[in-house]
């Protein structure tokens, strides 16, 4: 899919609010950081990862989405009744396997089936495989990435590798699932 592209992503869920899911761009960059922050803030509970001097959380992975030249990737922001609701980084749209690279919802947005709307939408532009890391020790993303997985292939895979370069931290959990 191609980055110039607004696909029609929104999907509701029982009961509403709706959830809106629209392509990223530059314009949303003030709210992609913000929400990138919270979402950075919360993973440094599984990974370590201190903020910069500044105070703030690496983003090179957040520049790649929103940067329309940079192949393969892409940005996705949620939104429920207008407000920012959570958003998804997708690298591998050039690869044979897409990764949904980070992914995110605000607290209120949660346990609501949002996440899985998000999902579902996302995963649906581009049928193939499809993987996601997560820490085992982040134990909403170790039921949701599973359970979600199962969902969209019966015969998704999940496995271990090691984090590069991370040898403090444990192993990654993937979750390798194939969009029909």
């Amino acid at each position: 899919m191609s980055t110039s592209q607004t696909p029609d992503l929104s999907a509701t869920s029982s009961p509403a609010p709706l959830l809106a899911i629209s392509t990223a761009d530059d314009d949303d960059r003030v709210v992609f950081e913000s929400l990138w922050q919270l979402f950075r803030h919360e993973m440094s509970a599984f990974t370590g990862s201190f903020p910069d001097a500044d105070g703030r959380y690496r983003q090179e992975r957040l520049d790649a989405a929103l940067d329309p030249s940079e192949p393969g990737w892409i940005g996705y922001l949620f939104r429920i009744d207008d407000a920012p609701a959570g958003f998804a980084v997708v690298r591998g749209l050039d690869a044979e396997e897409r990764v949904i690279n980070s992914f995110f919802l605000v607290n209120p947005a949660r346990r609501g089936g949002h996440g899985t709307a998000a999902v579902e939408a996302i995963t649906a532009l581009d049928p193939g495989r499809w993987a996601v890391a997560f820490q085992d020790a982040n134990t909403a993303a170790a039921v949701f990435w599973p359970r979600i997985a199962a969902r969209l292939d019966p015969d998704f895979v999940l496995e271990h590798h090691a984090v590069p370069d991370r040898p403090d931290v444990p192993a990654d959990a993937w979750v390798r699932f194939r969009r029909r």
